[in-house]
């Protein structure tokens, strides 16, 4: 192996560890424990791309379709998700997120941005600029 090749290696086991400790640290970082961290990423897909049947949702969110059914049924207990009938398929239904849902994102997504300013502001101004770049660079690396 060259030099290059094991720089390489090194920096994406490295990375690799880094990103993970780091996202699990933001996702602890929590308003409402109740709602898990599966309902969260479920409410969130239903936020980027709008209603959906529950079975597009299980696709957009890579499981299988009973599982998701099980998700929007606890979802909707909790007032976070709505069922429609389907305009066009009466054998499916439409999900859509409530009013609550998009309150409990927001809360959600403010809490671990304001997590993460405060662990920012303990960095130095060179610190902060090379993470602004980083963040950057990590965007290119997951668009491609």
């Amino acid at each position: 192996m060259t030099r290059t090749t094991l720089d390489t290696a090194a920096l994406a086991h490295d990375l690799r560890l880094a990103v993970m400790r780091f996202a699990r640290r933001l996702r602890n970082q929590r308003v409402d424990t109740s709602v898990t961290l599966t309902h969260l990423s479920a409410l969130s897909t239903l936020r980027r791309h709008g209603p959906m049947s529950a079975g597009e949702l299980a696709a957009h969110e890579r499981v299988q379709p009973p599982s998701m059914t099980r998700v929007v049924t606890a979802l909707e207990g909790m007032g976070l998700v709505t069922r429609t009938p389907h305009p066009t398929d009466g054998r499916q239904v439409v999900v859509a997120l409530t009013e609550r849902a998009g309150e409990l994102l927001a809360a959600e997504g403010r809490a671990r941005e304001a997590w993460l300013s405060g662990r920012l502001h303990e960095l130095t101004a060179e610190e902060r600029a090379v993470l602004r770049e980083a963040a950057g660079i990590i965007d290119k690396l997951v668009s491609g």
